[in-house]
């Protein structure tokens, strides 16, 4: 089959690779439908994380299960499935306490797992799944086209949203200020609406992701960063600032574009992976009573929740996808959010 391998910075490549094959009982095959590139994917793209041997990339799809193992009874052949950027067992005592990315059986796609199998990287036509009755969740049939998009953000990025908005404690007649508006930002304003909160605030300065943060449900655009960011900010909440900021980027600047954004008591959900030095100010958190919670969402978690909201289109994450290409052009792919050509690339193999 072809699947993405990463050979150092901005060297990605289609390649034949092995088939997977079922090994350990538990296991299944899936026939990928789609599968994109993550935020977090442009990292060792950039050369930011390095990349010291080729290896296979991609943590995202949705697929056709093909084959299963004989001990597998929660999904069967033929069935639509999502799966969670992780692969995990669901019934260790970390996913029973709701942190399923601390599982104790965890495997990251692209890489082996502890029974001596492979869990193939989602960016390619199969991939082998090593715990199929925790890591993936079954649509009640197989949807329309139209669905995959939305249903594909269950992987990771409407979860992702969904957790920082929750671990900042989005409430109904919350404020809200989202920093960053990535696919993971956009979908933590949507999270937020869905939340009930009554005011919601992007910081954007592109044109084309406003218009879907508006569409998410944000009431308000702030371009400014810095100390005019924060600023603006506090404009619009009484002088203090906002009770929830949702940090989904990562880096030291937006860190603490969000702690200053905060207001006192207030809490901040980040859920950006950590780039660039970011640190937490605890003597100024500790001075004005600001909370900071988050980290890896745990997204299967959010899985059986958040999908009859998509299969419904009572929400439509899907937005987030603006480029669509085959898994040919993965590269293009990759230079083309690199370039912030495109929020999210959706590849079909």
């Amino acid at each position: 089959m072809k699947a993405t391998v990463i050979y150092g910075e901005r060297d990605i490549r289609l390649e034949e690779v092995p088939d997977p094959v079922l090994s350990t009982g538990g296991d299944a095959i899936v026939r990928v439908v789609a599968a994109c590139v993550c935020g977090s994917d442009l990292w060792p793209y950039r050369g930011v994380t390095a990349t010291k041997e080729p290896h296979r990339i991609g943590h995202e799809f949705v697929g056709i299960v093909e084959e299963i193992g004989p001990d597998v009874s929660t999904v069967k052949v033929g069935d639509f499935v999502i799966a969670p950027f992780y692969d995990c067992d669901n019934t260790c005592v970390n996913c029973r306490n709701g942190v399923s990315f601390s599982c104790l059986h965890l495997v990251p796609w692209g890489e082996k797992d502890d029974m001596g199998g492979f869990a193939d990287g989602a960016q390619g036509e199969r991939v082998r799944v090593p715990h199929a009755d925790g890591t993936l969740v079954a649509t009640p049939e197989v949807p329309d086209d139209a669905l995959i998009p939305g249903l594909l953000t269950l992987s990771d990025v409407m979860g992702t949203g969904h957790h920082a908005a929750l671990s900042a404690g989005v409430t109904a007649g919350s404020t809200v200020v989202v920093v960053g508006d990535g696919a993971v930002g956009l979908c933590a304003i949507l999270a937020s609406k869905r939340l009930g909160a009554s005011r919601i605030v992007a910081m954007s300065r592109h044109a084309d992701r406003q218009a879907v943060a508006r569409e998410f449900g944000a009431t308000d655009i702030i371009e400014e960063r810095g100390d005019e960011g924060v600023a603006a900010v506090q404009a619009l909440f009484d002088g203090i600032g906002a009770d929830c900021v949702l940090e989904c980027v990562g880096t030291k600047e937006s860190m603490d574009q969000a702690i200053r954004s905060t207001r006192p008591g207030g809490m901040v959900g980040y859920v950006g992976v950590p780039n660039g030095g970011a640190e937490l100010p605890i003597r100024s958190l500790f001075g004005r009573n600001v909370g900071v919670n988050g980290g890896v969402a745990s997204v299967r978690g959010y899985i059986e929740e958040l999908l009859p909201e998509v299969l419904s289109g009572q929400i439509n994450p899907g937005r987030v996808f603006d480029l669509e290409l085959p898994l040919a052009e993965v590269a293009e792919a990759y230079a083309a959010m690199d370039e912030r050509r495109a929020i999210k690339v959706l590849l079909r193999p």
